[in-house]
């Protein structure tokens, strides 16, 4: 085992999502570890996430300029070098993370990198003999790279007492009702409901006197929640308004997040936010779904076909896109209205094998 005095460093670049969910990894370890110091290395915009986490100086990795190619990352090594780094634990096992996991293997500093279970997720996602079985949660394979440094630990996997946290970043209503928060966009599409119909059901549950706030990244979501916040007084839209830091901190205020397959639902659970969670070419059982979130809240229509990508990243190969498609409005809003009401909602799945 390493010494105490001696850094572990973490390593997950990229992407948002799975960055969040090393979060609250890093927490548990240092509730089992009090004394053993993290280093957490990544894009310097998911600093938020990690401060609440004790123990934990983040290292900002910049691959556009200061540590752009091979020689970039060598610079990153020698950086790193001088924080007394004792073990690495490489959360991401791509090619950057194994240059710098060889270069300190080079120096005696020992490695572990996480599987990602490549083979397994084939065999789920596959056209022909589909094995349709849960596979290891994507937080248990990263608590598994610190057992196997020899920090052992039982992960616990729970949302704990959600903490409302103020901020001063925008004026808002009162809280008047419940706040759902939504986010309805994905980095691909086969992971994105069809906005019209998740359109209609923000301003269904905005009618019913809820309000909602919409969560999102780019200039064309931007455009898109905008629109949807001129329609209903209840529905405001959060996307480009504030700061993640902020985005995080109002967070914490919702009664449950309605999220696709992404980021939001990442971010919810960092907040220890239920999460209602809509899922489309991707499968639950890959691994992807939220730190302490629970299988009776996702919404997803039982297909052969699914799940056909492991990222979503895969046009859909029978052209209609009936995983999302054949998931009703009405289905939607009674699984969220379910959770505001009992707390647990119960499990819904359509078979329609077409």
């Amino acid at each position: 085992m390493p010494q105490a005095a001696a850094k572990i460093l973490v390593i997950r670049f990229s992407a948002m999502g799975d960055v969040a969910m090393t979060a609250p990894i890093l927490k548990e370890f240092t509730d089992h570890y009090p004394d053993q110091h993290l280093l957490m290395l990544s894009r310097g915009l998911f600093r938020p996430f990690f401060d609440a986490v004790p123990n934990v100086t983040f290292v900002s990795f910049d691959p556009k300029q200061q540590h752009k190619g091979f020689f970039g990352l060598l610079k990153l090594f020698f950086q790193l070098r001088k924080l007394q780094v004792g073990a690495v634990a490489d959360l991401h096992n791509n090619l950057r993370s194994r240059i710098i996991c060889l270069l300190f293997l080079l120096t005696g500093v020992r490695s572990v990198s996480v599987d990602k279970g490549r083979k397994d997720k084939k065999q789920l996602t596959r056209k022909e003999g589909k094995i349709l079985s849960p596979l290891s949660l994507t937080v248990e394979r990263y608590a598994t790279v610190f057992q196997q440094l020899g920090f052992p630990f039982q992960l616990q996997n729970q949302l704990g007492k959600p903490q409302p946290e103020h901020f001063d970043a925008i004026v808002l209503p009162e809280k008047a009702g419940k706040w759902i928060g939504v986010s309805p966009f994905a980095q691909h599409l086969q992971k994105v409901y069809p906005l019209h119909k998740m359109e209609a059901v923000v301003l269904q549950l905005a009618t019913l006197g809820h309000q909602l706030f919409i969560f999102g990244g780019t200039e064309a979501e931007e455009r898109t929640a905008d629109s949807w916040a001129l329609k209903h007084k209840n529905i405001v839209s959060l996307v480009r308004k504030i700061r993640l830091d902020d985005e995080l901190k109002f967070i914490s205020n919702l009664d449950v997040m309605l999220s696709m397959d992404s980021s939001g639902m990442h971010l919810a659970s960092l907040k220890n936010i239920p999460v209602v969670s809509v899922w489309g070419a991707t499968h639950p059982y890959a691994g992807f779904l939220g730190y302490g979130q629970s299988m009776s809240n996702v919404l997803q229509t039982d297909l052969y076909c699914r799940p056909c990508s492991v990222y979503g990243n895969v046009p859909c190969y029978r052209g209609d896109f009936a995983c999302m498609n054949q998931l009703t409005e009405e289905i939607v809003v009674e699984k969220v209205l379910n959770k505001l009401k009992n707390g647990e909602a119960t499990t819904t799945s359509t078979t329609r094998q077409i």
